[in-house]
């Protein structure tokens, strides 16, 4: 098949892209290199069309979401700092972005992957978090809830286009991590963590340390990601990628320093003193991975302790 990938050159994107190369399909990948690295496609770059574009110029994704039959759109503005300190861009790519996507994939009826994130939860203390879950958020001044805003936007949009037939998918991320990830730590504790360890310095944790995610290795993300896609079962519904096995980010810092090597210490600040006044945190955030399994037969397949030691050896390599 012809298949478009916005964000293509992205983390997640990128893998995805490796899946569809391996099965054969012909891929064109979208994607302005504001989070994404062109090194993310460098060994595949002559097997696909590249085009340096964003998802904000309607007659490029109109153009290109003509000439494929599937389109996976993973293009989004990531990471919580990001998302505080830039939320006018934020929303309007996640947001109005999106719409271009989803209006000309109605319009030439191609199927899509819309990605979301476990975002759209919100600060809710219900856990394990279900798709169909109500959603928990603070105060619209409080730009920390603008990603999940703009994320359940998109949603909505995804599930209206649904709602008149298109063939609609989507998929929320919990906390992926792996090889390719953006060594800033945009958008991943691990990155910022593995980081800090490697380099000596003092391990940031926000707040006390507590707080719970659970870590999904981005071979299992871009995996669930690909079948969510091609599978007629997925389409009209949002499937949960993500593993259930929860760490809590203290855990994490001291794991991270153990497979290293590091003497870090672990410096814990305040949340203001980081995001600005005003910001709020998910306490725990688990997934309920039941409907990917009954929908998908996807399960995760790499442990955390695994999965960082992959990364960090990618790291070495890389940096």
């Amino acid at each position: 098949m012809r298949v478009l990938v916005t964000g293509g050159a992205g983390y997640i994107g990128s893998h995805l892209v490796d899946l569809l190369l391996a099965s054969n399909h012909e891929v064109t990948v979208i994607d302005n290199l504001s989070t994404g690295k062109i090194a993310n496609l460098a060994h595949c770059i002559e097997d696909i069309r590249f085009i340096n574009g964003s998802i904000l110029d309607q007659p490029l994704i109109e153009r290109e979401v003509e000439r494929c039959q599937l389109v996976f759109h993973l293009a989004a503005a990531v990471g919580v700092r990001h998302i505080v300190d830039r939320p006018l861009e934020s929303l309007l790519t996640n947001s109005r972005g999106t719409e271009n996507v989803l209006e000309a994939c109605f319009k030439y009826w191609r199927k899509v992957l819309v990605a979301s994130t476990s975002e759209v939860y919100g600060k809710t203390a219900k856990v394990p978090m279900s798709e169909d879950d109500d959603r928990v958020l603070g105060s619209t001044k409080v730009h920390r809830w603008g990603y999940s805003t703009a994320k359940a936007l998109d949603e909505h949009l995804a599930f209206a286009y649904a709602a008149h037939g298109l063939p609609v998918s989507v998929v929320r991320y919990f906390n992926s991590y792996g090889p390719r990830i953006d060594p800033r730590g945009y958008g991943s504790v691990v990155a910022s963590f593995i980081g800090s360890a490697l380099s000596g310095q003092p391990i940031n944790v926000h707040g006390d340390g507590s707080q719970t995610r659970c870590f999904t290795y981005v071979d299992d993300t871009a995996r669930g990601t690909f079948l969510a896609g091609f599978r007629e079962e997925a389409e009209g519904t949002v499937v949960n990628l993500g593993n259930p096995v929860e760490t809590s980010i203290r855990e994490l810092a001291q794991e991270i320093c153990t497979l290293v090597g590091s003497s870090s210490s672990l410096n814990f600040i305040p949340y203001e003193q980081y995001y600005g006044k005003g910001f709020e945190d998910t306490k725990r955030r688990v997934p309920d991975a039941s409907r990917a399994k009954a929908l998908l037969d996807w399960e995760p397949t790499v442990d955390l302790a695994t999965g960082l030691a992959r990364t960090l050896e990618w790291w070495k390599q890389t940096y």
